[in-house]
């Protein structure tokens, strides 16, 4: 988990600030801003109308007495791809769209269950330890989450 945490700190907004820096000196420190800024405007309105999108589905589900497991896991992906577009940068942006357009979203909704499968068949379980700092009788709280 921490080397995961290590690349999504440290390893990206390096590579961010690369392709950034390069892609700044060959279209102008203008132009690359402005792509940050036009990515991050068309992005809030994808997020915007594939969410109403889902949560329209999610309403017609939930009326029909279905459970809307697809449409959940749809909007979680495209929250996490708004937010993900906020962030300059064009590998976000990358992987932000591809989270927002629904062809590639299933392709990875499918990537995301079949990891989740095999993480069940394999022995692979998630424990949420609730404790105190230190064991004493704080009332503050934390959570340790080990996968």
């Amino acid at each position: 988990m921490f080397f995961y945490l290590l690349i999504l700190f440290t390893v990206l907004p390096a590579l961010e600030l690369y392709v950034l820096i390069e892609v700044g000196g060959v279209i102008g420190a203008g132009n690359t801003i402005l792509i940050i800024i036009l990515t991050g405007v068309i992005g809030a309105y994808l997020a915007r109308l594939q969410g109403f999108l889902t949560l329209q589905k999610i309403q017609n589900n939930v009326n029909q007495g279905q459970l809307p497991s697809e449409e959940l896991m749809d909007g979680l992906m495209i929250l996490v791809g708004g937010i993900v577009l906020l962030t300059p940068g064009f590998i976000t942006d990358a992987l932000g769209f591809l989270l927002l357009i629904p062809l590639s979203r299933n392709l990875i909704k499918l990537w995301v269950r079949k990891t989740f499968e095999n993480m069940m068949k394999e022995g692979g379980t998630i424990h949420i330890y609730r404790s105190r700092p230190g064991g004493g009788p704080s009332t503050k709280r934390y959570d340790d989450i080990d996968i």
